[in-house]
């Protein structure tokens, strides 16, 4: 998930040098552009999770009903709560935040970065898992899969 959280990282960084008054940032443009990249974070963590998966890049999701569905079938198996999750960030990144740029108090953009934050966290659990099942797995020359 290295990826994911670089694109977290630039999300934070953009909003470093934009001026605030009352708590509430008074450029919108470079808001909007950290709320899309923090979406953009997102994406990338269900993309890395699904390429462990096995899903090929031409595979990945490419709509956001793509990705509903994706998450599904791939990771709302082992927590069903990151679906909602999913749509909170969808709806408050994407929608209200860069799309329509609604979000520009301080403490608001501080907390929906810190939920897609916990959202990337939770693939990643999800993705150890997977990733340390595979590890107590040992494949031998005849391709059967023995437990160590």
């Amino acid at each position: 998930m290295r990826e994911a959280l670089r694109y977290l990282n630039n999300a934070k960084t953009m909003l470093k040098s934009v001026p605030v008054e009352d708590n509430t940032y008074t450029d919108i443009k470079p808001v909007r552009e950290a709320f899309a990249t923090a979406y953009l974070a997102v994406l990338e963590a269900i993309n890395e999770h699904l390429i462990e998966k096995g899903l090929t890049k031409k595979e990945l999701p490419k709509s956001v009903d793509s990705y509903r569905k994706a998450l599904q079938r791939y990771i709302a198996v082992h927590d069903g709560k990151l679906m909602r999750q999913f749509e909170m960030l969808y709806d408050a990144l994407h929608i209200a935040g860069y799309y329509r740029g609604l979000i520009y108090n301080v403490d608001a953009v501080r907390d929906y970065l810190k939920a897609a934050k916990e959202f990337i966290d939770k693939i990643v659990e999800i993705g150890d898992g997977f990733t340390f099942q595979l590890r107590r797995e040992h494949v031998w020359g005849n391709g059967v899969i023995h437990k160590m």
